[in-house]
């Protein structure tokens, strides 16, 4: 059985806290497993919610501040560590060559494993298989920095009051799903379509045209939500995004589940943040993160 969940690694912004680690992200989607924003302590919070070498396929950096990318040192010596037999791609921006190469060989190991670079220096399609198209845009904050989005190819339901009354039954309906016709009958005639799933990841960033695309439609959201409202004027400052603010971006482009994260050590209530997603108007569902969170992706429709 295919699963697609987010299993959360770390939620704290800037540096860690007794409750919160670094950030670290890992999102599984069918037999793959992409890895967000490895911060310090990440190897080991994998760990702790047991998530294994073996189980990455990707790597995604947003951008090149420590939270978000410290812990790629760890992660990637543990994958040549495991001999973990499959490759392994890594995506981050370009301008940060110099700090991932320094990260990659930040101490003497032996590679066993085939880690390939694939920097990011714009807005594109980044990879495509055949559960999934990875894309990236920019965003805005102090250094260059992208989200991340994943969008599933979309299929087909077929329709069994439809199959009946055309008198498509038994082996004709696979028939009709690998050629699209059957004598008179076509594959639109008795199918709909069944709209693939879509994921974003938004982190580190004020409000730019990249948050709203790739938050557009999405079935699961993860976005930044270092700040509440009554500190908008640092976000801006800083490059970052209030809960309010993530929770009308997720209102706007119709997100069905909202993962906040992302969190100022400065603030000691999470549920404030809840109060004021739900305030901005936001009504799909709604998750304030805490580490070792398993979130899975919503049904189909």
């Amino acid at each position: 059985m295919s699963v697609r969940e987010l299993v959360v690694l770390g939620t704290a912004s800037q540096v860690p806290t007794r409750h919160r680690n670094h950030n670290g992200y890992l999102l599984r989607w069918d037999g793959e497993g992409i890895l967000f924003d490895p911060g310090e302590g990440t190897q080991r919070q994998m760990l702790r919610a047991g998530v294994a070498a073996h189980d990455l396929n990707r790597i995604c950096v947003t951008h090149f501040h420590g939270d978000h990318s410290l812990g790629l040192a760890g992660v990637i010596q543990r994958i040549n560590l495991d001999r973990v037999p499959h490759e392994v791609t890594a995506h981050y921006p370009r301008s940060g060559q110099r700090f991932f190469d320094r990260l990659r060989y930040a101490t003497a190991y032996r590679e066993t494993v085939g880690l390939t670079e694939a920097p990011v220096a714009a807005d594109g399609v980044l990879a495509v298989t055949r559960s999934y198209t990875l894309e990236a845009r920019r965003l805005s904050h102090p250094v260059e920095s992208y989200g991340y989005r994943l969008t599933e190819p979309d299929g087909r339901r077929m329709l069994p009051d439809r199959l009946a009354a055309h008198g498509v039954a038994g082996p004709d309906v696979g028939r009709l799903q690998r050629h699209g016709r059957l004598g008179d009958v076509t594959l639109e005639d008795v199918s709909e379509v069944r709209r693939g799933q879509r994921f974003a990841f938004v982190m580190d960033t004020r409000l730019c045209d990249g948050v709203h695309a790739l938050a557009e439609g999405c079935d699961l959201l993860v976005i930044e939500s270092t700040f509440l409202d009554e500190d908008i004027e640092l976000a801006v400052e800083h490059g970052h995004l209030t809960a309010g603010q993530a929770a009308a971006v997720a209102r706007d482009a119709g997100v069905r589940h909202l993962v906040l994260t992302h969190f100022s050590q400065r603030y000691t209530d999470p549920e404030e943040f809840e109060r004021q997603a739900r305030a901005a108007g936001f009504k799909g569902e709604l998750t304030v993160a805490y580490d070792l969170l398993r979130v899975p992706l919503p049904k189909r429709r």
